[in-house]
């Protein structure tokens, strides 16, 4: 059952989000939201101050609460939907899911620990078909403390990026690219050439400070190219 204080909040993020309340746009202000709402202050209060701590709201004295500036100034690459990516070239999407586990940290990997926050991953392995071949190889893991929902996700019916764009919008992302060589492994779930050159694309997302997803995606060369449109910074 959803709370109060997370529709509001829910309400809130939703107009941020999707750009109708751009950077440096006044949120209302407590005492609208509670006749908005018919809540109390405390309730409000409690939703603002969880977008304050995610970074997409800051408060100013005096002054009310107003959309942050986004930490994330000249991205490279969007988050990709690989979904939308299949059937915007005219093919049809489908989805195998390899293996899924809910675990603990491996203590010998900083970056779980961090990703885990004190709390269990979610690791998946998946692969994305596209007219009934391999698309790429995605390995993901997921922070149970940020998007507890996951848990009960059915990522046998949609791929764990598309649930991630709509379930916990990210508002900072880093992408490490690298081309590899297919090894055994690789090679027979793409069903490629043993050492055929793949762009692996490594990801990292964040909401506010919190560590969302850690997500590891494998495409054959052939059949996956990157492009990034930009300008001169003035």
């Amino acid at each position: 059952m959803t709370t109060l204080n997370r529709k509001i909040r829910a309400h809130i993020e939703q107009r941020i989000l999707s750009g109708e309340w751009p950077p440096g746009h006044r949120i209302p202000f407590e005492h609208e939201l509670m006749a908005e709402f018919a809540c109390s202050r405390m309730t409000v209060n409690k939703a603002i101050a969880a977008l304050v701590d995610v970074g997409l709201i800051v408060r100013r004295r005096r002054g009310g609460s107003f959309v942050a500036e986004p930490r994330v100034h000249a991205p490279v690459l969007a988050v990709p939907d690989i979904r939308a990516e299949v059937e915007a070239r005219g093919r049809k999407y489908g989805l195998q899911l390899l293996s899924r586990q809910r675990r603990r940290a491996n203590p010998q990997r900083a970056y779980e620990g961090q990703l885990a926050d004190g709390g269990e991953l979610l690791a998946l392995e998946c692969l994305h078909m596209a007219d009934d071949r391999p698309f790429g190889l995605e390995e993901r893991l997921i922070s149970l403390a940020v998007a507890p929902a996951a848990a009960d996700a059915d990522f046998s019916a949609i791929p764990p990026g598309t649930w991630l764009l709509d379930a916990v919008p990210w508002t900072e992302a880093e992408h490490r690219i690298a081309a590899i060589n297919a090894d055994d492994r690789i090679a027979g779930l793409l069903d490629v050439p043993l050492h055929i050159a793949c762009l692996a694309v490594e990801r990292r997302t964040w909401r506010g400070d919190a560590d969302v997803t850690h997500v590891r995606q494998i495409f054959p060369g052939t059949d996956f190219d990157l492009i990034a449109r930009f300008t001169p910074k003035s």
